[in-house]
This record gives structure tokens, sequence and C-alpha cells, in this order.
């Protein structure tokens, strides 16, 4: 029996999706503990439905024994929804906090834009800018491993700066620049969106995020600012 349940936990746990940025692994991890909760909570609950279905079962037409209150119970299925709820957010605190932590001195900051209907990708230290076409997604890139800074903006609408890998996104609002730190562990190529309707062309506000060693992205600097 240990088996089998021991089986369909992981088999849940697969369905977590998994966060490709340090930040949407804590996310992620977090989703897992909601989810092996909340299993638990139905686990209970279903089986105490059943109990009390096979062992209050009708016998007779007599009427059972009646009782006014049980409070050792009563106190145990106030306090104990309390303290699930209390430690969901305290474990929530703790992961928007890290995830909204920013680091003092970054490896690399770069600048990310919003407007109808594309994304600007630029780089102050090396003064690259990356723009979207109408026939060409822009493609942000950063080194794996290496904390970086997004400053976002927006000069029209709010847009939102959505990468589905890492479980996260965050708003560009006009008028209020906003700002997070991203880490990518291992090297890898991911695709991000806009996620708030922001008019006509809103479905082709894509973009591609490449996470490339530090050898690489140092030459991909070199051949970029060379260009411009």
């Amino acid at each position: 029996m240990r088996r089998w349940a021991a089986v369909g936990l992981v088999g849940l746990s697969a369905c977590a999706p998994e966060g490709a940025s340090s930040q949407g692994q804590d996310i992620s991890d977090l989703y897992r503990v909601f989810v092996y909760v909340a299993i638990g909570v139905g686990a209970i609950v279903y089986g105490l439905i059943l109990w009390s279905a096979i062992r209050y079962r009708r016998r007779s037409d007599a009427l059972p024994k009646q009782t006014r209150a049980n409070v050792p119970l009563e106190i145990v299925y106030t306090a104990l929804p309390i303290l699930i709820v209390l430690g969901l957010f305290v474990l929530t605190f703790r992961v928007e906090r890290d995830v909204d932590r920013v680091a003092s001195e970054p490896a690399l900051v770069v600048n990310v834009s919003g407007f109808q209907w594309g994304w600007r990708f630029e780089y102050p230290e090396s003064g690259i800018s990356v723009v979207s076409t109408p026939s060409e997604y822009p493609t942000l890139v950063v080194p794996a491993g290496e904390t970086v800074r997004i400053n976002l903006s927006s000069n029209d609408v709010i847009h939102s700066f959505y990468v589905p890998d890492f479980l996260f996104k965050r708003d560009t609002v006009p008028g209020q620049p906003n700002r997070f730190d991203l880490l990518i562990p291992e090297p890898g190529r991911f695709r991000g969106a806009c996620a708030e309707f922001c008019g006509v062309d809103h479905g082709e506000m894509n973009f591609w995020v490449d996470a490339l060693p530090a050898t690489e992205f140092d030459a991909w600097i070199e051949e970029r600012a060379g260009a411009s």
C-alpha cells in the first residue's frame, strides 16, 4: 500500500512544472508543497467521509445516540486548518521575498522596454540594443549562472514580461519602472511573450531568452558591440 502511495505522489509531483531559472525553481518547490498539502487534506477529508459512512451507516429505525459537543475534536479541526494556512503563508512569503530580492552588484544589467507591439533589449554597459522587427522576434541574451538585473519600462500601455519556463512574469507599467533579478543556472533557449492584452498585435509580442555559457556570451557581446 505504501509503495503505491509513493508511486502516486511521484506521479503527481511530475505534473509540477520545473523552473528553468533559480527563482522559478523556488516557485516550483513551493508549488509542490501546496500539492502535497492538498493531497494530505484531501486524504483526511475523504477518509473521514468514508469512515463515517461505514461506521455510522443505518442499522435500524432507532435514533442513534446524540452527542451535543466534543470540545477536543472541535479544537483540533479548528486549529489544524489555521496552522496549515499559517504554514503555507510563511512559506509563500519567504519564496516571494527571495524571488523579489535584487542583488547589490548584478553581473549584467539589461533595460527591457515593451511597446506596441514589440520589445527592446538594451545593454547599457556595452551600448548594444536588440529590437523587435515585423519579421523577427528579438532575443534577450544573458550569461548562464550569473545574476542578471532586468529593468522594465513601457512608454505606451501595460505589457507583461513573461517566460513560462521561469514560472514568473512581471508587468511593464507606463511611468512606473519595475525590476527583478534573473539567474538561469544552465544554458538554454526559452520562449517569452507579453502576458497582458495590449492591443491589436498583442499576439506578436513574443521574444526569446538565450542563456549562454560565459565564454559564448562574452563572444556575443564583442560581436554585437563591434557591429554597432
